[in-house]
Parts: structure tokens; sequence; C-alpha cells
């Protein structure tokens, strides 16, 4: 199943929700949903972003999720139970991220280090640079495990798992998230 274009702009601004639950020890931190992931209702649900074959690569998950058109429960709670929970920086969707303003991204950081007083994850791994930079106001960040730490959580950040982002493979994006991971306790 796949969605038409009309779907999918029909889905512009609206909201995932998040994947948060108990015992929650490593939180991914995306940019926002794209349209295809508020069309599916799931987290980086487009088909060629790379997140999952990521969590699968390195560990973290034993199998593949396969989220494109939605996301079943049973892989929701098997993330769930893992500790893993995922969020966005700024909630509302759109084609992609360039479309957000400087402004959604502070407030979009400031919001998520509220709720981990809250949620009180070990890690928080943001995944993208280049938002991390602008909602931290962190213009020399650079990938990797970072000095600072949030309401008690260490962070990364990570490469981006979308498709459109040519710098990263599977196999760099699992080897980093692989590290966050570990950090937090979530791979054998």
């Amino acid at each position: 199943m796949g969605f038409t274009r009309t779907e999918l702009e029909a889905c512009r601004d609206q909201t995932v929700p998040d994947l948060i639950g108990p015992g929650l020890r490593l939180l991914f931190v995306g940019i926002n949903p794209g349209l295809w992931t508020a069309a599916a209702n799931a987290h980086f649900a487009y088909p060629g972003n790379r997140f999952y074959p990521a969590l699968y690569q390195s560990g973290i998950t034993s199998y593949r999720l396969e989220v494109s058109n939605g996301m079943a429960a049973s892989d929701r709670r098997y993330l769930l139970e893992r500790g893993i929970g995922i969020t966005n920086l700024v909630r509302r969707a759109t084609a992609r991220a360039d479309e957000l303003e400087r402004g959604e991204l502070i407030a979009g950081a400031r919001r998520v280090e509220a709720s981990l007083v809250e949620w009180r994850p070990k890690v928080v791994a943001v995944v993208g640079i280049g938002a991390y930079r602008v909602g931290r106001a962190q213009p020399k960040a650079v990938p990797g495990r970072q000095s600072v730490r949030l309401s008690g959580a260490d962070v990364f950040v990570l490469g981006n798992p979308s498709g459109l982002n040519s710098h990263e493979t599977v196999a760099t994006l699992a080897r980093s998230f692989r590290e966050a991971a570990e950090a937090a306790g979530v791979t054998g």
C-alpha cells in the first residue's frame, strides 16, 4: 500500500503521537514528521528512511521493523519494552525539514527538554545535526556524544536517517546508533 500525492498533502501539519513509555532508556528525537510518516501515523515511516534498518543493523532490535503502512501494536510494544522511545523536535508534518522555521526548532527543543523531566531517559539521541545546532543554539556542535547533559540524560547527535541525507548510510547510522544504545544499556 502507498499513499497518493493528495493523501500525503492532506497530512500537512498533522502530528504523530510520541512513542514513549515507562522505563524509557533511549529517546530518539527526530526533526519533524514527513508527510508519509503522518499518513502512516508511525515515526520514520517513509520506505526510503534508514532509521529502522539502522536499528536492526546496530543490534538495537532483533528484527527489522516495517512501518511504511503503520506500526503494528506488537512492534510498538517491542520498542517500549526495550526502553526505546521516539519523539520529534517539531510536531507538525511537512514534506521536507527545510520547510521549518528557526523559531519552530528552538521552541521544539525547549518542549523536548521540558518533557525530559517527566520521561527521564538515560540517553537522548537527536537524529539531525542541523536541527540540533539550531534548536540548542550550538552552531559548532559535532556529531557524537555531547558534553552537555539534559535532565540527567547523556546527549548524542546522530546522522539524519532520511533518504534525502546523502552523508549517511545504514552502516554509518548503525554504528552511531549502537554507541548511543550502549550508553543507554539497550543492546546486549
